[in-house]
């Protein structure tokens, strides 16, 4: 290593005063390693700092020298040596390291099941822990103090710095298992108008046989008891009593709606996202008085590890309002979806569809769907029993 920093010439000597010349080396004190002599020629290396006594030497004694100098650190340093542009970068990216080596560039949760992540970032960003601030800036002992008060079910928070990666470790507290809380007295009413197919009671009395006709409010399953005695038991009535109801929905539209439509225009923007920050790769602003924009992201990685950067991809398409005009079919086509989504999102699980009655209604202006629903459901509705 040090013949490296040091730099070797390769001399080779010839002449009269050849061993002359080989006195004069070890007699000055020349430093002189891999040395042979083959015929009348004398091979030997060099440091670079004795290149000029060498040479002094050489020309006392009358012997011809040739110099090569081999290639070490030191050399390819000097060789590059007025490259600035070579050397900037170099330094630019020794001091980037630098940098990076003393910021937080990820962050990491450990230890959290029921806190999402989300939530814990969230703490950590009001404590002004983030991708990018120093680490040195970065108070351990009360940030995990003030992460534990912040973020409710987190017993203990610890933290710790594995090179840029900021590690936060939580313990969420061990819950005692629920306790069965004691069944408040309760009755069971009906929470439509409907005609009862079907019961089951768990708890209480029932009030109502099957085939009965129930209004909304009625007694469906009495949580109060009594005996021949006088005694009188209050129970939290339980049960599931399923009856058919009717159901009216309407759903309008317009023959002539005004509607966001994309005209052809679009233009592509891209920006870095570098620790929250999002730096454009482009000039100016969004001329487009409407759009939509649709926007991907692409992480970088570096050996497999993901890095807080990643290239957002934005296209930008122009939209304007216009007038559609649409036919009777195309209308009723879109009133139809809408009711499917209806019974889809409102009408499934529990509930069952008997029949269905739709009436259409149009006008000049446009067109009026009027669905009539017989459905099966439960129709129990809790109503506590207060005492005095």
């Amino acid at each position: 290593m040090r013949d490296q920093l040091r730099g070797c010439i390769e001399i080779k000597a010839q002449g009269r005063g050849l061993y002359r010349f080989i006195n004069a080396l070890h007699t000055g004190r020349v430093n002189c390693f891999e040395e042979f002599c083959s015929g009348e020629v004398l091979s030997l290396q060099i440091y670079r700092r004795d290149l000029k006594k060498v040479r002094a030497l050489a020309e006392k004694c009358g012997v011809e020298i040739s110099a090569n100098e081999l290639t070490t650190l030191s050399s390819s340093l000097r060789r590059y040596r007025r490259r600035f542009g070579l050397m900037a970068g170099a330094l630019i990216a020794a001091a980037a390291l630098i940098w990076l080596s003393q910021t937080i560039l990820i962050i990491e949760i450990q230890g959290n099941s029921a806190v999402p992540d989300k939530v814990i970032l969230a703490a950590l960003e009001e404590l002004d822990i983030r991708p990018g601030v120093p680490a040195g800036s970065i108070d351990y002992i009360w940030s995990e103090d003030q992460l534990r008060l912040k973020v409710d079910g987190i017993a203990w928070a610890g933290m710790h710095r594995s090179g840029s990666r900021l590690v936060v470790e939580v313990t969420e507290p061990v819950l005692p298992p629920e306790r069965v809380r004691k069944r408040l007295p309760c009755n069971v009413v009906a929470s439509r108008d409907a005609v009862i197919v079907y019961t089951v009671v768990r708890d209480g009395m029932l009030m109502h046989k099957v085939g009965d006709f129930v209004p909304r409010g009625a007694l469906l399953i009495s949580g109060v008891t009594g005996d021949d005695t006088g005694h009188t038991t209050f129970h939290h009535a339980m049960g599931d009593i399923i009856g058919e109801y009717q159901e009216t929905v309407t759903f309008s539209g317009s023959l002539a709606p005004e509607r966001c439509t994309l005209t052809g225009r679009s233009k592509n923007r891209r920006r870095i996202r570098l620790f929250g920050w999002k730096i454009p790769l482009y000039l100016g602003k969004n001329k487009y008085a409407s759009s939509v924009s649709e926007v991907s992201s692409q992480q970088l990685h570096l050996f497999g590890k993901e890095l807080p950067i990643a290239v957002e991809r934005e296209r930008l398409s122009e939209t304007k309002l216009t007038q559609q005009q649409l036919t009777e079919e195309e209308l009723s086509a879109e009133l139809m979806e809408k009711v499917y989504l209806y019974e889809k999102n409102f009408l499934s699980g529990d509930t069952k569809i008997i029949s269905r009655n739709i009436e259409r209604s149009s006008d000049e202006e446009g067109m009026t769907l009027t669905v009539e629903y017989t459905l099966q459901g439960d129709i129990c509705s809790q109503r506590d029993i207060f005492l005095a």
